[in-house]
């Protein structure tokens, strides 16, 4: 009896025989054998079956090893803050030119020990007050001093009275109250510096008559002169006294 010899395919060979069959036919899943539900078709030994169109670049994992590339990591980028813009600080207002500055001694104002103005006061600040009346006016100081006999507490209360004093007298002459203002300094800023060292009596009080005093500064601008004359200048002058040394 002759023996039909009947070849047994292996799974390897079978995979082999679908994938022949599948190079002719659509596979659902490219570059490899599938089923009717689209799964990737295995042979018994977990072995995937790829067609004859397959190619590396669809390769599909987990039947072969895909190759992938990772982009580098992004790595944040710090900026620093912007730097803070430096705040400019507003021009500073420039003051009015002195068209007056002028220096009385005190017994031409007042009487010894006293803050009320003299006949001679009054008549020294209508002077001033003519001159300055065709000025535009910003403001007048008037600053009290005393000498250095005394206290100097009760020096300098009493520069202050007489520089109040000259404040009000000036406003009474037209110049509006609140561009005249006042202040006393008492002993603190003699002008006879070390010349009355040593001296006593009469002779102190006399020495030390340059320190009794009341400054006044007047700001503003004036208009040019027909002369042509500057629009604003300074004068100083200095009203000597009667007799008798106040203080």
């Amino acid at each position: 009896m002759t023996k039909r010899f009947i070849p047994h395919l292996t799974g390897v060979a079978l995979a082999f025989t679908l994938a022949a069959v599948a190079g002719a036919a659509s596979a659902e899943t490219p570059g490899y054998v599938s089923d009717a539900r689209d799964q990737i078709w295995k042979t018994p030994y977990g072995v995937c079956v790829k067609t004859t169109e397959w190619t590396p670049a669809k390769a599909m994992a987990p039947c072969d090893t895909v190759q992938t590339v990772s982009a580098p990591k992004a790595v944040p980028v710090v900026t620093a803050p912007p730097a803070p813009q430096a705040q400019l600080a507003p021009p500073a207002p420039v003051p009015a030119p002195v068209i007056e500055k002028v220096a009385l001694e005190s017994d031409v104002l007042f009487e010894f020990d006293k803050a009320a103005l003299r006949p001679a006061g009054r008549e020294k600040l209508d002077e001033l007050a003519d001159r300055i009346k065709d000025a535009k006016v910003e403001s007048i100081l008037a600053v009290g001093h005393a000498d250095r006999i005394g206290s100097e507490q009760y020096n300098e209360k009493l520069s202050a009275e007489r520089a109040q004093t000259v404040r009000q007298y000036l406003a009474q002459k037209g110049i509006e109250d609140q561009r005249v203002r006042s202040e006393g300094r008492g002993e603190s800023q003699p002008v006879t510096g070390e010349q009355c060292k040593g001296m006593k009596g009469s002779k102190l009080i006399s020495c030390l008559e340059p320190d009794r005093r009341v400054e006044i500064e007047v700001r503003g601008t004036r208009e040019v002169a027909a002369t042509g004359s500057p629009a604003a200048g300074g004068t100083s002058g200095s009203s000597g006294g009667a007799t008798g040394a106040p203080k």
